[in-house]
């Protein structure tokens, strides 16, 4: 092996793929360092992270290395995760790097690099919290095992992260410096108000998550509710909280798929809040025919769902791989061509994408305010997945990379009651 710093030799062997000098301060395993001084420090602490860049150049490659600690953004200098992924992202664009193949020669350079600086061997191992989900696509079971890898980390340990209400979408903030738990109070109100619930109107809360709707409808609004999901650790959770508030007369709870729901033309609403990404682009319309028969002629359903356009609508290696195995997100107008579809009529769609930048930045504070203990639970790996997955989740709502939307539809066939202003 070459006694030649190991920074300066990657920095020029990484040139053509990046459009010319390094966008980050790089520091190597040997201590060397190349790229300009003013810019984010990153580290690579082992050559492991270089062979999963091989083996996966771009976004899961750099995901893989940052995860297992082999490369280490540093919060020097007034940059943070954040903003180096910020500036990084803002280099490539005005650089216009779309991904497109290096030349032969540029490869065959980048090999000779890496073989003198000792990196070149076997890549190592898939991170041990990357997903491995199996099975056919979107059957219930493999539905079952996604939403497991994702949502039964703990109920401790979203309990950390999340306002104390456990509500795992995005809030509604009515100024941008309410709370967290004001600005998901504020969502679950409005929600219910957008459904015209009143005493004894029957909902159905579909993907119910920690219950926070259904118990907030229950409570607030004295509907009587029926939540499912295929997350045994959040049924738990909420018949916990049912029978700590007196709630069994109102609020049941099923361990059940969206598609098992048997009840037709019965519910007086029914809600689902971003648990549609979850369904898959095959199985919308099966989801929208649930909605539908579901509800009752007149009754009103309401969708809160993420949006994205581009070349991943699962979210990117990174998300698909790491945190939400099968997601599929699409524009809004698609998703509410699929909804009217399914024979429902759309009647007001609320775009909510600023205030998901607010919503993830209170989960961000809860998180870094408890690390110690979520490392406890999970370990350093799984919270380094979190840190990156709610930095990138920010970054994506601010950039318009991403949406989310409320859908509020109506079931057609009997005299509906929406207001002739939205006076949510």
């Amino acid at each position: 092996m070459s006694t030649t710093a190991v920074a300066p030799r990657l920095a020029a062997a990484v040139a053509p793929f990046v459009g010319g000098e390094l966008p980050v301060r790089l520091r190597a395993w040997d201590g060397s360092e190349a790229g300009p001084v003013d810019a984010p420090l990153v580290e690579l602490r082992s050559p492991s992270a270089v062979r999963r860049l091989l083996r996966h150049p771009g976004e899961l490659g750099a995901a893989q290395a940052y995860v297992t600690g082999e490369l280490e953004v540093h919060e020097v200098g007034g940059w943070d995760l954040d903003a180096a992924l910020t500036h990084a992202f803002s280099v490539a664009r005005d650089r216009g790097l779309s991904g497109g193949r290096p030349s032969i020669g540029a490869l065959a350079r980048a090999v000779r690099t890496v073989m003198g600086i000792g990196a070149l061997g076997r890549p190592p191992a898939a991170p041990a919290s990357q997903a491995r989900i199996r099975g056919r696509l979107h059957s219930p079971l493999r539905d079952r095992r996604s939403i497991s890898h994702h949502y039964d980390l703990s109920n401790e340990f979203y309990s950390l992260i999340l306002d104390p209400s456990m509500a795992y979408s995005c809030g509604y903030h009515v100024t941008p410096d309410v709370s967290l738990e004001e600005a998901q109070s504020e969502k679950l109100s409005l929600v219910c108000r957008k459904l015209g619930l009143e005493p004894g109107m029957r909902l159905l809360d579909v993907g119910c998550g920690w219950g926070s709707l259904s118990l907030h409808a229950a409570e607030h609004f004295g509907a009587q509710v029926t939540g499912v999901t295929i997350a045994a650790e959040q049924k738990r959770f909420i018949d916990a909280r049912i029978a700590e508030r007196g709630l069994q007369d109102r609020v049941e709870i099923r361990l059940q798929d969206y598609r098992e729901v048997p009840e037709r033309d019965h519910f007086d609403a029914v809600s689902s809040l971003e648990m549609g990404e979850h369904v898959g682009q095959d199985n919308y319309p099966t989801y929208a025919e649930v909605l539908h028969r579901s509800v009752r002629p007149g009754g009103r359903v309401l969708v809160q769902q993420m949006s994205r356009t581009g070349a991943w609508p699962g979210g990117g290696p990174f998300i698909e791989s790491f945190i939400a195995p099968d997601m599929h997100m699409r524009p809004v107008g698609e998703t509410v061509a699929l909804l009217e579809g399914s024979g429902l009529e759309a009647r007001d769609v609320h775009a909510l994408r600023e205030h998901y930048v607010l919503t993830v930045a209170g989960w961000l504070r809860r998180f870094e305010s408890n690390v110690e203990r979520l490392t406890e639970l999970v370990g350093e790996e799984v919270v380094r997945v979190w840190r990156l997955y709610l930095v990138g989740g920010a970054m994506a709502f601010r950039d318009g990379r991403m949406g989310v939307d409320q859908v509020l539809l109506v079931r057609p066939g009997a005299a509906h009651t929406l207001p002739w202003q939205r006076h949510w």
